[in-house]
This record gives C-alpha cells, sequence and structure tokens, in this order.
C-alpha cells in the first residue's frame, strides 16, 4: 500500500511537470512562471514551499523529544514571515524581475552586488538544500526498505527532472498541490491521534508490540557496578554522570545504563538501541532485513495512575492530560563513547519528564543556563526571525504573480496557512512523545511512524506527503540556484549575451548540477536533525541577504559597496563560526568540547557584523559612488 501511494504519487508529479514543460519557452515562464500565478495559488505554493523536511519532519521530531523546545521553531518560522509581510513583498515585487539580485541590484547595476548576490542565493540554497536532502533519504529508506544514500539519489533525480521540465510553473503547482495535502492530513492524523487518547500502556494500534523495560539490580564497589545474576564486561562513564554498563545475559551481550536512588544502582536494558559506527545496530536489534525500525516511548502514569485508558478527547483535554504535574512522560537521551575496542557507540535512553516540564522552556535550550547558552538560543530565534524574509526560494515567489498588491495577499494567505499547520506540528509532536511511536535514533520519522500506528494506509498517504514536502521544497531552491548561475551571473555579471531559449537551457544545465551537488551533501549529513540544519541555513541567509535589503529600502545612503560588502562578510562570518561549532565538530567525528567557537549558532554575531558592514563601508564610498554618478 504504501509503494502503490508512494509510486502513484511520484508518477502524477513527473507527469505535470512534463505537461507544463510544454507552456516554458521563456526565461520568464522558466524563472518566473510569467509572472500570471494567483495570488491564492501562490499563498498556498509559498506553505507549500516554506513548510519543508524541517517543518514536517524536524518540527515533530524536536517537539516530540524535547516537547516547547521543539515548538520554539515553529514559532521562530512563523514569526518571520511578518517580517516578509511588513517589510519585503511589495518592495520586492516593484524592484525584481526574476531573482534576488534584480532586487539589490534594481538602483546600481554594480557588477559587485551582482557576483556577491548570486553567490550568496547559492551558498543559502544549497545551505537549505542538505536538510531537505536529508529529510528525503530518511524518508525513503523506512519506505521503500532502500539505503538512505539511495533515497537521496531517486529523490534528487526526480526533483531535477520536475524543475529541468518545466521550471518554475511545475514547481509552483507542486507546491500548491503539496501545501494543500500536508495540511489537510496533517489535520486528519492529529484528528486520530485525539479520538484515539491517551494510554500507558499503548500497543500503537496494534500494529507493534510495546516494548517493556528488563530491570536488574546491582551494587557499586569503588565507582565500578556489581551484578550477581550477570556477567559485567565493561563499564563506561560518560559526561553528564551517565553510566553504561556492557552485560552478558544468559549468553547475549547487551549495552544497559545505570541509575542510582538512594544507594541502590539499577541497570535499565538500553531499548536495544546502540548504534556502532559502522551503521550496524547491536544488542539484538540487528540492522532491519523486513523493514522495521525499533519504536519505544510512553506515558508511565496519568494524575497519579499506573494504568489509564482516557479515550477520545478534545484537544485541550489532549493538552491538558500531559501537561498535567502528576503526568510522567518518557522522553530520549544519548550518549556517545569508544568501547574497549575503540569502535564509537551511540546509546539511547529513556529520560522521564513530569507533564509539567514538557510546555516549558529548558528541555534542549538552556533559557536558565549560563550567558553563554542563553545567547545561543537568543541567536538561534534572531536567525529564525529575520532568516524567512531572505530566503532566495521564498523571494523569487514573489515574482510570479502580477502585482505587488498580488504579493500581499498571497502572503496574507501564506501567514494563515503556516500559522494551523504549526498548531497541528505541536499536537503530532506530543502524539509521538507518549504514543508509543518514536524512533529515538532518528526523531525525523516520528510523524510517519506515528502515522503508521493508524495503519499502512494513512502512513502511505502521510509519507508520500512527506516526500511531496521534499519535492516542493527542493525544487523551489534549485530554481533559486539555478536563476543565480544561469540569470545573474551568466547574463548580467559575465553579460554573456543569450536569447530567451539559451537562457531556460543554461538554467536547466545549472539545475543538473546543483542538485548532483545536494545529493552528495544529503549523503555526507546523514543523521543530524532537519530542523536544526533549517536554522543553519536561516541563519546564513539572515547574514547574508537581509541587511542588503533592510538598508537598501530603508537608508538612502547606502551604497553598492557597501550591499555587496555586507553580503560577503555575512556568508564568510557565519559560515565560519558554523564550521568550528561544536555541532559540526561531531559531524568531523571529533570531540564538539575542542571547537573553538563554544556556540551552534551564529546569528547573534553573523548578523549585526554584516549590519555594521554595510553602514561602514557605505559611508565610506559616499563620495566615490557620488563623484561616479
Amino acid at each position: 500500500m504504501a509503494i502503490f501511494v508512494f509510486i502513484a504519487f511520484v508518477v502524477f508529479v513527473i507527469g505535470l511537470s512534463l505537461y507544463l514543460g510544454n507552456r516554458a519557452k521563456t526565461s520568464s515562464g522558466y524563472y518566473a512562471a510569467g509572472g500570471n500565478i494567483h495570488w491564492g495559488v501562490n499563498g498556498i505554493a509559498f506553505a507549500g514551499d516554506y513548510l519543508s523536511a524541517a517543518s514536517f519532519l524536524g518540527i515533530c521530531g524536536l517537539i516530540a523529544t524535547v516537547g516547547y523546545d521543539g515548538f520554539l521553531y515553529s514559532i521562530g518560522y512563523l514569526a518571520g514571515w511578518i517580517v516578509a509581510l511588513f517589510v519585503v513583498a511589495e518592495p520586492l515585487k516593484k524592484l525584481g524581475k526574476y531573482t534576488f539580485t534584480d532586487a539589490v541590484d534594481a538602483k546600481y547595476n554594480s557588477r559587485g552586488i551582482k557576483l556577491a548576490a548570486a553567490v550568496s542565493t547559492l551558498v543559502v540554497s544549497i545551505c537549505y538544500l542538505i536538510p531537505q536532502m536529508v529529510g528525503a533519504g530518511v524518508l525513503v529508506e523506512p519506505l521503500l526498505g532502500i539505503p538512505h544514500a539511495w533515497g537521496v539519489v531517486m529523490v534528487g533525480a526526480i526533483v531535477i527532472t520536475i524543475v529541468a521540465t518545466a521550471g518554475m510553473a511545475s514547481t509552483t503547482y507542486v507546491q500548491f498541490l503539496k501545501g494543500a495535502l500536508l495540511i489537510v492530513f496533517s489535520t486528519v492524523l492529529v484528528g486520530a491521534v485525539v479520538m484515539r487518547g491517551l494510554s500507558t500502556t499503548p500497543d500503537q494500534g496494534g500494529a507493534v508490540p510495546f516494548y517493556k523495560y528488563s530491570h536488574i539490580e546491582a551494587t557499586k564497589t569503588d565507582g565500578q557496578v556489581q551484578s550477581t545474576s550477570v556477567e559485567v564486561l565493561e563499564q563506561v562513564d560518560v559526561k553528564g554522570g551517565l553510566t553504561f554498563v556492557r552485560l552478558n545475559q544468559d549468553g547475549r551481550e547487551a549495552w544497559w545504563y545505570a541509575s542510582e536512588s538512594d544507594g541502590a544502582v539499577t541497570l535499565k536494558e538500553s531499548q536495544s538501541v546502540v548504534a556502532k559506527t559502522s551503521g550496524k545496530w547491536i544488542n539484538g536489534a540487528p540492522e532491519s532485513e523486513e523493514n522495521q525500525l525499533r519504536q519505544v516511548g510512553n506515558m508511565e502514569k496519568v494524575r497519579g495512575q499506573t494504568e489509564i485508558e482516557t479515550g477520545s478527547m478534545s484537544l485541550f483535554e489532549f493538552l491538558a492530560a500531559i501537561t498535567d504535574k502528576d503526568t510522567i512522560v518518557r522522553t530520549w537521551k544519548n550518549a556517545s563513547f569508544s568501547n574497549s575496542a575503540g569502535e564509537k557507540v551511540t546509546v539511547y535512553y529513556p529520560y522521564d519528564v513530569a507533564g509539567d516540564r514538557i510546555m516549558r522552556p529548558g528541555l534542549k535550550f538552556k533559557v536558565e543556563g549560563t550567558l553563554l547558552e542563553r545567547l545561543d538560543f537568543l541567536s538561534l530565534m534572531l536567525a529564525l526571525f529575520l532568516g524567512t524574509a531572505a530566503l532566495p526560494h521564498i523571494l523569487i515567489r514573489y515574482y510570479t504573480v502580477p502585482s505587488p498588491a498580488s504579493a500581499r495577499k498571497s502572503t496574507i494567505v501564506a501567514i494563515a496557512a503556516i500559522g494551523f499547520f504549526y498548531i497541528l506540528t505541536l499536537f503530532m509532536g506530543l502524539g509521538a512523545m507518549v504514543s508509543g511511536t518514536m524512533n529515538p535514533a532518528d526523531s525525523n520519522m516520528a510523524a510517519p511512524l506515528l502515522a503508521r500506528s493508524f495503519g499502512e494506509l494513512l502512513f502511505a498517504v502521510i509519507s508520500a506527503i512527506a516526500f511531496a514536502t521534499v519535492l516542493g521544497t527542493v525544487s523551489g531552491l534549485i530554481v533559486a540556484a539555478s536563476g543565480a548561475v544561469a540569470h545573474d551571473l551568466f547574463d548580467r555579471y559575465f553579460q554573456i549575451k543569450m536569447d530567451d531559449r539559451q537562457k531556460v537551457m543554461a538554467g536547466k544545465i545549472s539545475a543538473f548540477v546543483i542538485g548532483g551537488i545536494a545529493i552528495v551533501l544529503g549523503i555526507i549529513f546523514k543523521g543530524m536533525n532537519v530542523s536544526f540544519l533549517v536554522g543553519l541555513a536561516f541563519a546564513v541567509a539572515a547574514s547574508a541577504n537581509l541587511p542588503a535589503i533592510v538598508m537598501l529600502l530603508f537608508w538612502k545612503k547606502t551604497t553598492a559597496r557597501g550591499i555587496a560588502a555586507s553580503i560577503v562578510v555575512g556568508i564568510v562570518s557565519s559560515l565560519g563560526l558554523i564550521a568550528l561549532s561544536p555541532e559540526l565538530f561531531t559531524l568531523y567525528g571529533m570531540n564538539p568540547l575542542d571547537a573553538p567557537i563554544p556556540f551552534s549558532n551564529p546569528g547573534i554575531i553573523s548578523i549585526p557584523l554584516s549590519f555594521i558592514t554595510l553602514v561602514v563601508v557605505s559611508l565610506l564610498t559616499q563620495k566615490k559612488e557620488t563623484a561616479t554618478a
């Protein structure tokens, strides 16, 4: 069923692209759909473009593991549209023709701006492409039973076909279709969650047996765990006071974690979710041959009762029951270390949280932590709030409608659709947290696995729509990036004279190259949460593009050299800070504590630095540009 629905959807999307491809003969038709898209269609297409793998897969996964802190991404993403509506929507439509570069260079005709803005579009688009391709591989792996890498390659091939056949026309209608279906079926899934209600012994609708914990009583002597019932093979203490122990129980070796209370030590099996760097599972859960994912997690009790079935509930009752102070919700953490053989091992272990902590900040972002930790959180929120209005694939949507008024109306439709969807993500994430459907080793699968607990049909539809989410966003990004290469660099910067047919052909060739780069990066970044990766892309966009847009519109002393310098400084500073951050050191296989930059979100430094650069360089070049003019 899942494979049939998936293939049917993909065939329909490609057929639509081929049909619309016959109508995209001009560069205006290819890059901006001729500027003839209705504002209502464009508004839903905005939502389809914006509600990426991060919004659907990443945010649901973050809410399912860290509660309110994951929902903060939704708040940041939505708040960014206020900037888009009141600052850039109408002015950008008046200034531009096809691309972001057209807008910022409209008053100057500067080769420096053309080059810097085109490079910025490429860099931001590629940064945003990475999480989309990671999400694609995550989806295809359980759906079709093929490896992550092949899933990424398949997505890349389909998207390149969409873009290369019809450009913005097919991209717009794929995004419209995807946006509408995503909102409709997410509503269906949330309805199913609240109708099923809460249970402290969930069986995932009978689809997957609920896992019961194993416990072993033990003692500690000179810091070493001792047990009379099993053989202790190895013990590893990791940062945070956690102790992991490898036990031989009746001939089966498995990792357990130790917890202490009143001097007594209890060993709990780590849910058979221990991953080695080879990608294999150990603890009796080998890499899936039958395409089954380990699913764990539940509520231990509700309002003091150890077992309870609530039955159907309203949305408000559902939220109130989960966030009650007497509710204990089991979420997941992980710790990595090297075992005696020198292999890197990651252990996922349960972490019980009182219900009244779930919808308060602090499970992920240390809002009550050190000054540095609080600044890191503030930096993320700043990037999310300012990044939306600076994303190239969002900005080019304003050129697909016929007038500035249409641009404003389509933005309002987008805000309404996106805001409603983000409310749904809260309930999908909490539903995954308490329904026993989490795969803690891959939080990106929270929503599809929640859907699977209601049957294969809903799982198939949700997975196909999630795949379409990736297709729509990736195709928009590749259109933006190919426009930067063919229109901004070849036509405007290098001044290579091309007719409409040649401009379209250059865009299609660019789509193949950029799609290939996205495929490679999607494979390299496997396993990272897609919302975190998108947060980094927002930081790069806000640092490189937003200062140029805002100061161009609202500061008369802005100069071409100031814009070009701010874009370059924004790109270099944000990428440099990200490359030296703890999260990227983890990706490199290095100790994150050795990272020279102690925070993961660069926006709080790179965004002000870009603004300052624009102001200083503009003031220094006032006389030169006036004399040149």
